[in-house]
């Protein structure tokens, strides 16, 4: 059986908006990602475990509203013992499975349930203050965070600084409605579509 990304038959591809005599390296790029493994970890409130010992693909757990990453994977912190991880290493769910039991840890696979836009350009963070409540004037590269767009919930993952980068992770059934409101709020700047 065949997959679908849940934008499959709705992101375009080409210049949109008010890109007309502007510069394209100052046009906002939007994109959808994935074929990604995404899994969930969590440590039970029971585990006397210490989270320090933990690494995935070599990566630490990251601390409070934060991220680690290397060139396949990101971890990212989604709550008190709750971490998210992204990879490009379809194996690596497999591969880390085996190093936890189930009575301390939960890993779930949660690949197919989560839509990814990524959204890249100097106006980035205006867009996300165009549906966003959450104050990202401070926030950097290796940040994230759990906010909504529009009264969708979603993950924020800020990638780099420069370029400015960051991905939008939500459930797959906002999926759609997402990336509406995220191009509609680019048509002002003018966005290209990756």
């Amino acid at each position: 059986m065949k997959t679908f990304s849940s934008l499959f038959n709705i992101h375009k591809k080409g210049k949109f908006g008010d890109f007309e005599n502007k510069n394209e390296k100052n046009l906002l790029k939007i994109r959808e990602l994935s074929s990604l493994l995404i899994f969930q970890f969590v440590k039970f409130k029971s585990s006397n475990f210490e989270v320090k010992k933990i690494k995935i693909d070599n990566l630490s757990l990251p601390n409070s509203l934060k991220s680690s990453s290397n060139s396949s994977t990101r971890i990212l912190w989604m709550g008190p013992d709750n971490w998210l991880v992204i990879s490009s290493n379809l194996n690596l769910f497999k591969q880390e499975e085996k190093k936890f039991d189930d009575k301390n840890f939960a890993l779930t696979d949660i690949s197919h349930s989560r839509t990814i836009i990524e959204i890249e350009g100097n106006l980035t963070q205006e867009v996300i203050k165009k549906g966003c409540p959450l104050d990202i004037n401070d926030l950097k590269q290796g940040d994230c965070a759990n906010s909504v767009y529009n009264g969708m919930s979603i993950v924020i993952d800020f990638i780099s600084d420069d370029p400015k980068k960051v991905r939008i992770f939500s459930l797959r059934s906002f999926g759609e409605s997402l990336y509406h409101s995220i191009t509609d709020a680019c048509l002002e700047y003018g966005y290209i579509g990756d």
